[in-house]
């Protein structure tokens, strides 16, 4: 039996395998919900539905042992979001035949920084290397009149963005910034990530429990 992971994004996707990578762990991560091109993932819950229901052929056969999930917090909170996924849980094992309920544990984790965000807000917290470009954002987010500044959750985008484009990458890669400077180039290939940051331990622990 083996042990799944469903995490929302790609970018997700490509965080969670790093950083498994770098805990030397075995967990297979699952196709993410959303794609890449999905700016943000909208319906995502929903989304989780289908996925987990697509899933009751591999428990029915006894192919999975454990079944991690990762969600942003975003907006509405660790609790808030927790509660949406259990729902979709509760809805999905019930549609089980009753032997098979309790045969599969489930673990949910919610990517936040202080109860709320998502990953960049994470990713914002753990660059190691020099980040003077995507720094000077906040003066150009504070210049900015009431009506015309991006939310926090665009703000943190934008700034993972230039931090790994132009902080992070030489000018020669900047050339090809679509192949080099991209999210999963530079989380997978480049040191500008500290995934010993105490930020991450919560995870860690998640992940660790699930790879048991």
């Amino acid at each position: 039996m083996s042990n799944l992971l469903i995490v929302e994004s790609q970018n997700d996707q490509y965080f969670i395998e790093a950083l498994i990578a770098h805990m030397n762990i075995d967990i297979e991560v699952g196709q993410p919900i959303c794609q890449v091109d999905e700016y943000e993932c909208l319906g995502g819950i929903g989304k989780l539905d289908e996925r987990l229901k697509a899933l009751s052929h591999r428990i029915i056969k006894g192919e999975l042992e454990r079944v991690g999930i990762i969600f942003d917090a975003d907006k509405v909170g660790i609790a808030k979001r927790t509660e949406q996924i259990q729902e979709k849980i509760n809805e999905m094992v019930e549609e089980l035949p009753k032997e098979f309920h309790g045969l599969i544990d489930f673990f949910i984790y919610i990517q936040n920084h202080e109860g709320y965000g998502e990953l960049e807000s994470v990713l914002k917290m753990i660059k190691k290397s020099d980040s003077t470009i995507a720094d000077c954002l906040e003066s150009w987010q504070e210049c900015l009149p009431d009506g015309k500044k991006v939310s926090q959750k665009d703000f943190d985008k934008f700034w993972i963005q230039v931090y790994q484009r132009y902080d992070c990458c030489t000018k020669k890669e900047q050339k090809q910034a679509g192949i080099k400077c991209n999210n999963e180039i530079s989380l997978k290939e480049k040191d500008i990530w500290n995934f010993d940051h105490e930020i991450l331990n919560d995870l860690k622990t998640f992940l660790t429990q699930l790879g048991e």
